[in-house]
């Protein structure tokens, strides 16, 4: 029997997702639950072999949540859940130990195959995702452009961030403009939004 928790935070798709799951005669899904706060322990206390995580979840992401659970039980499997097929979310899940990235828009029989590989210790990434990953370019930010944007992405000030990275006020500035020009964004927000879609933060 695979045990099987489910962390998703619309109700109405939890539900589902439950009793779809439910109806395979060797699948327990064992809880429920909404928030990413409450993934890991909940895994470790129940012992899950296979933990079917969104990717937006409140409290915490869902890949910070994965993390959390490679630690707490390494032994329970790790199956993403997104909506939006963005390279760089496909590259953060493979650092957190993810076992496997799937669409939500997949088949049910497609999320099915994959519990049960992932649950044998196999690893399921969606095909049309795996290409554009392998497709995406590398950063083209500096590292320190990068440590920068990442702060700001936190809503750190320059201010902040100077104080932070031992730098100057105006050499924050002039990272956070040159990573503006390196993205061809809009502004320092639109350059965030562009990094972290791409996994580059």
């Amino acid at each position: 029997m695979i045990r099987i928790i489910i962390a998703e935070d619309v109700r109405i798709l939890r539900d589902t997702l439950a009793a779809v799951l439910g109806l395979e005669d060797d699948f327990d899904v064992v809880a429920t639950v909404e928030r990413g706060d409450d993934v890991a322990g909940t895994a470790a206390r129940l012992r899950a072999d296979v933990a079917l995580l969104d990717i937006e979840l409140p409290g915490i992401d869902g890949l910070t949540a994965a993390a959390q659970v490679h630690e707490l039980l390494p032994s329970c499997r790790v199956l993403m859940l997104t909506g939006m097929a963005r390279p760089g979310y496909l590259r953060r899940a493979l650092t957190a130990q993810v076992a496997g990235f799937l669409l939500k828009h997949s088949p049910p029989e497609d999320l099915v195959k994959a519990i049960r590989k992932v649950a044998a210790g196999d690893r399921v990434v969606d095909s049309s995702l795996a290409m554009r990953a392998l497709e995406t370019m590398t950063s083209p930010l500096a590292e320190r452009e990068t440590d920068v944007l990442r702060m700001a992405a936190t809503g750190a000030e320059p201010q902040e961030i100077a104080a932070a990275l031992s730098l100057s006020l105006g050499t924050v500035r002039n990272y956070l403009t040159s990573a503006v020009v390196k993205l061809s964004a809009r502004n320092r927000i639109d350059a965030i939004r562009i990094a972290t879609d791409e996994g580059w933060l």
